[in-house]
């Protein structure tokens, strides 16, 4: 099973039951050759959960900007669907603003899709900001001592700067909520319009390289670090 989820070797996953670490639903397994049922049993190899189920897909996207963060639009505009090369129907994990480009999930995987949206969890997102200097020193620590918003106050739990040209500044906003326009509404308070957004991160998944419109297959380590963010 181990091996067949895309853990290593079938040498390998049993180096790794014999040294201890692996469990099935909280339990200590010693002995390869265990029988698990992968729809009801939770294997963890390292603590971290092994997704063992078949039929389980999880992706990252780049949208593209003036992309609609939804898998169709009754509008007739470009949506996440016009990108997505494979035949399961996929949940997109939270949203992005039509003029906001970068990282989205997709899965089938509704528990985890919940967990990973739901404000309770607190899972952080990653954005890089272009917006026009100068940057007053403080900046960073008003953002993280929090903004009073219409809705209700708001912080950043990191920021920095992560390049300037001239007036043209790039930074790096990290928060763990998700409330629609965020960043934009954020910066805009404290005198910073954005001019244009990216989210480089979701939880511990990076954009890295990944280019806008196409999209990739997440690692076993990548998932099992998904649902580590989220208790799963």
């Amino acid at each position: 099973m181990l091996a067949e989820a895309g853990i290593g070797s079938r040498r390998h996953c049993e180096e790794l039951i014999g040294e201890g670490r692996v469990t099935v639903n909280g339990k200590d397994v010693f002995r390869f050759g265990e029988r698990v049922d992968p729809r009801r049993d939770v294997i963890h190899v390292d603590g971290r959960r092994v997704e063992t189920r078949a039929e389980m897909r999880y992706y990252a996207i780049n949208k593209p900007r003036g992309v609609v963060s939804t898998m169709s639009d009754e509008r007739g505009r470009k949506s996440l669907a016009d990108y997505v090369e494979v035949p399961e129907r996929l949940f997109h994990v939270g949203r992005l603003d039509t003029d906001t480009e970068g990282l989205i999930l997709l899965t089938n995987d509704g528990e985890l899709s919940h967990r990973l949206t739901h404000p309770s969890y607190g899972v952080q997102k990653t954005y890089l900001a272009e917006i026009h200097g100068p940057i007053p020193r403080d900046l960073g620590k008003r953002l993280r001592a929090g903004v009073n918003l219409e809705d209700g106050p708001a912080k950043a739990d990191r920021f920095r700067i992560f390049d300037q040209v001239g007036r043209r500044v790039l930074v790096e906003i990290t928060l763990h909520e998700g409330r629609k326009h965020i960043v934009r509404r954020l910066l805009k308070e404290v005198g910073f319009p954005v001019q244009q957004l990216a989210r480089i991160e979701f939880g511990p998944i990076r954009l890295a390289s990944l280019k806008p419109g196409t999209m990739r297959a997440l690692t076993v380590t990548e998932i099992g670090e998904l649902y580590k963010a989220v208790g799963l």
